[in-house]
Formats: structure tokens, sequence, C-alpha cells
């Protein structure tokens, strides 16, 4: 726990008992010192028995060290479940010698009648009383009526999305939009008040021109500029798909993709790196880890943000000082701009998240470039499956990439391989994915909170425009 300060501390009453309920320290830096005193008592004799002789009392004292960081307990202790069952009679009854497997047990041990006992996850998500301010009863005075409820009135769950005013575009909707809303051309307009935002705006039309089809992660790999811009200049310049072969894809205005051929090459390609023994390594031996997991969720009373200690003298004896916090900053022309990687497939390199979306263009190796290129020339009609490509395209491509990245990961470590066999014909099968949905968003520099939505990249950006 002290390793890690975003964790706080955790105390449990009942040590033995797995349905204990901890009560939590959170962590505070602090500047003090930890003394050993020893208290020392002298008898004297007593010469009379009438007389009573106080005892000489000595303290000595002595410094070990300074302590630096604290644990305070200041949360109260939430319920306590316990491994009960009421009978018939009231009576409680212990069920902890049947639910816990407290040595090895035959398989009766599983197979016994045991009542239903399903203990909670959590009960309180907050350790600490907070006040709730709960407004009073508006009183009116005679005659008033309430006003009809709208949808506007109403208070959702949570903030009102912020209009970015964008255009959805669905592959089975005719024509396509030739310019942007008044109200997303007002919006940038707004904002678009320094030479930087005129530049990026310059910047961002010159992409569209030598490519009238990006996603959001190659635009920003290519140009540097904050989010929340980005958030109101893409409906400005384009529109988006909802479905279809470009689907989450942002289109040139007056460019419909279902009318060129040539457009195949845009295609959006969902890849994700498959997961199984039989590929040669186990879910937790996965070559790219994932950035959320179920098995390392850790509830909210158990996790607090990091606290901010000052700067020690052994920190500035490391190295940072005024030079060292210079060179650490980005500069302002790539402060956001993403790596390669989160939008461009090479050979030899792992993806940097295990679900992408890669566009066909972007797949930078021959031999999937050969698959893409099957029909140039004789593309015939465009679905909204395969796109102007022939039938299972993407398929083909996920299989070769999925063979090149275990073949590397061979290559690199031997020993998760070494008890799996290839087929005879020399071929890898591969034709299952896992089901994890990671989204391929890079991390933002710390000054800017994403926005709050789903952990599907698609979802979260649809939620964003609406």
């Amino acid at each position: 726990i002290y390793a890690d300060p975003a964790k706080r501390l955790e105390l449990y009453f009942r040590p033995k008992d797995p349905y204990c309920h901890p009560v939590c320290a959170n962590r505070f830096p602090t500047s003090t010192m930890l003394l050993k005193v020893r208290r020392r008592t002298k008898k004297k004799k007593q010469l009379d028995t009438e007389e009573q002789i106080q005892p000489e009392v000595q303290f000595e004292m002595e410094i070990l060290g300074t302590v630096t960081t604290v644990y305070k307990f200041q949360g109260m202790s939430d319920f306590q479940y316990l491994a009960m069952h009421s009978g018939p009679d009231g009576k409680q009854t212990s069920m902890y010698d049947k639910v816990l497997m407290l040595k090895p047990e035959k398989e009766e041990f599983f197979h016994r009648e045991l009542p239903l006992y399903i203990p909670p996850p959590i009960f309180s998500r907050l350790d600490t009383p907070i006040d709730y301010y709960y407004r009073p009863d508006t009183h009116h005075r005679e005659g008033y009526n309430n006003p009809q409820v709208s949808d506007e009135n109403l208070i959702g769950l949570s903030r009102a999305r912020r209009p970015n005013n964008a255009i959805f575009v669905n592959f089975d909707d005719e024509g396509t939009p030739a310019k942007p809303l008044d109200a997303a051309v007002q919006n940038w307009k707004k904002v678009c008040t320094n030479p930087v935002d005129r530049k990026v705006e310059e910047e961002l039309r010159k992409l569209f021109e030598v490519r009238p089809i990006w996603s959001r992660n190659a635009v920003k790999a290519n140009i540097s500029v904050h989010p929340d811009k980005l958030k109101l200049l893409l409906p400005y310049l384009a529109y988006y798909m909802l479905t279809g072969p470009w689907r989450s894809l942002w289109v040139r205005f007056g460019y419909d993709p279902r009318k060129h051929p040539e457009a195949k090459v845009y295609q959006v390609l969902d890849f994700r790196i498959r997961c199984g023994m039989k590929y040669g390594y186990a879910p937790n031996d996965m070559p790219v880890k994932a950035k959320r997991s179920t098995y390392n969720y850790s509830l909210p009373i158990t996790v607090k943000k990091p606290v901010s200690h000052p700067v020690s003298v052994h920190d500035l004896k490391q190295g940072l000082g005024t030079s060292g916090a210079a060179g650490a900053k980005k500069s302002a022309s790539s402060m956001y701009k993403l790596k390669e990687s989160v939008y461009i497939f090479r050979e030899g390199a792992l993806p940097p998240y295990r679900q992408m979306f890669y566009q066909l263009c972007d797949l930078n190796v021959e031999s999937l470039q050969k698959i893409i290129h099957r029909n140039d020339g004789t593309e015939a009609e465009c679905t909204e499956r395969d796109g102007w490509c022939l039938p299972k395209t993407s398929d083909d491509l996920r299989d070769t990439m999925s063979l090149m990245i275990k073949q590397m990961i061979r290559s690199t470590r031997p020993a998760l391989f070494s008890s799996t066999t290839s087929n005879e014909d020399g071929k890898e099968q591969l034709a299952y994915e896992s089901g994890e949905d990671e989204d391929d968003e890079e991390e933002e520099e710390e000054d800017f909170k994403p926005s709050e939505g789903s952990e599907n990249e698609m979802e979260t950006e649809i939620l964003d425009y609406v």
C-alpha cells in the first residue's frame, strides 16, 4: 500500500473472515519525528510505614528518525455481513464451515445442498458523512399552476452534452452534406480567436485535401490541437459516418465514398489482438496489457487521488531543478500530438492497444496491401459490410495480422510457445477474437480531463457530438 500513493490503507477487524469489510485510512504527508521514550521508576526504601515516599521517575528520550507519511483513519466502519442462515424457528446458524474451503476437500464437499448465500460486493460507496443540502419545498400562492414540463426542463442523471453540431450519416442515407451546420460554423468562429487556431484550421484543411477521410486518432497524430477545440473543428470541415465500411471516420464535406471505388483504401478495419492458449499465450500473458481490467478493479472507498508531497532535499539532488522541469515539458507544437502507432500498423511492431481501428491505407505491410488491392479496377458495387473490397477481405486481413503478431511474440518470448505446435501445413489458423473492448485513445496531457463516455471509442465519439 505504501508503494502506491493512490491507495488507502485497509484495517480488518476480523482478518481471517473473507466477508469482513475494512475501515480505510487516508494518506497524508507530514514532517514529524519518531521518538523512543523510556520511563524509569526508582522506588525508595520506606523507613517508616506511616510515611509514603513517592517513587522517583525519570524519562529518557531518543530520536529514531523522521516521518514523512502518515495514515489517518477518518472514515466510518462499513456494514458487516456474516455468513449466517436464518432457520424456520428464527435461529441463526453459521455457514462458515460450509462455504469456506480451508483444506483440500473431496468432491462431495461441492455437491452439498446449501442455502443460497450471495454477499453483496459493497454496501456504501463513501465512508465519510456528507451533507445532502436538500432544497425545501416551494410554497406558491393560490392560483399558481405549474408550467408544462418539456424534455428541455427535465433533470437528467448527468450534465447535458455540449452540442458540437456534427452531421451524422448512415450508410443507407441518400446523398451527403456539402457544408456544415450554421451552429457548427458559429461555434468554431467563436473559439478561433488567435493565429494558432487559424493555423490548425489550415493544417486540417490540407489534410482533407490530401486524403478525404480521416479517423480522429490519425488527425491527432498529425496535428497538435487541444481535444476540446478538435471537437469543434472537425464538424466544421467534415461529417461523421455512423455505419458501413467507413464507420467512425470523418469524411470531407461533399465527398461520397460510396460513389468512388478508390475510397476503399480509406475503409476501417476493426482489429483486436486474439487471445487463447491455442495462440501461445493466456489472457494474463497478453503481449499488450489492458488499460482496464475487471480483475484489478478497486472499489471507490479504497482508492484516493495521490497527495502531492513537498519537494525534499533528496529530490533536488536527483536533478529536479529548473533545467529538469523545463526539459520535461513538451513544446507547444507537439503538446497534444499522438504517436503514429495509434493509427498505423507496421510489421514487427505491436499495436498500442488490444482493439484498434485502422484505415486500410494505414496498414503499411506489402502482404496486407496485396489483399486489399486484389480487385482493383473490377469493383462492382459498394456493400455495407465489405465496401468496395472482395467479400471477407477483413477476415483475411485479421488472420494475416494476427499471424504476424504471433510470429513476433514467438521470436521475442519463445517460452510462451514451448508447448504449442503449428498445423501440418505450416499455416496458423487463428479464428478466435477476444471480446474485450479497448478504446484506442492515447492518454492526454495532465491538464486535460477527457469527457465522460463509454469505453467503446465509436460510442464515446458519437455521444460527444450529439
